[in-house]
């Protein structure tokens, strides 16, 4: 059973920065593609960034390129997500997932299989 575990958000005032983790179990977190997603209230889930299984290649909405970072530290099974610079839009609750497989269909929530529960961002003016 994997399970994802994010930690990391809270309040922040605009132009703040906020760095995200996501805790993995299991003993292949290396196989996995990570992403971040996030979701506000009546909108659908949408992808912010995602990293490859060695952090060679990364992808960003373009939203939020220049301001927020991916990485990930397979010895600790850990992918993070720092956030510069942020804005009042930034406000969502930010999940993570995996996928295994190819770097492919790394945009779409519909390809990853395992999420974490979520964790709330509030960006203030």
């Amino acid at each position: 059973q994997v399970q994802l575990v994010e930690s990391g958000g809270g309040l922040v005032q605009a132009g703040g920065s906020l760095r995200l983790s996501c805790a993995v179990s299991g003993r292949t977190f290396s196989s996995y593609v990570m992403g971040w997603f996030r979701q506000t209230p009546g909108k659908e889930r949408e992808f912010v960034a995602a990293i490859s299984w060695s952090g060679s290649w990364t992808d960003y909405t373009d939203s939020v390129k220049g301001r927020f970072t991916i990485s990930r530290d397979n010895a600790k099974n850990t992918v993070y997500l720092q956030m510069n610079s942020l804005e009042p839009e930034d406000t969502s609750v930010y999940y993570c997932a995996a996928k295994t497989g190819e770097w492919y269909e790394i945009r779409l929530k519909r390809a990853y299989e395992y999420w974490g529960q979520g964790t709330q961002v509030t960006v203030s003016s």
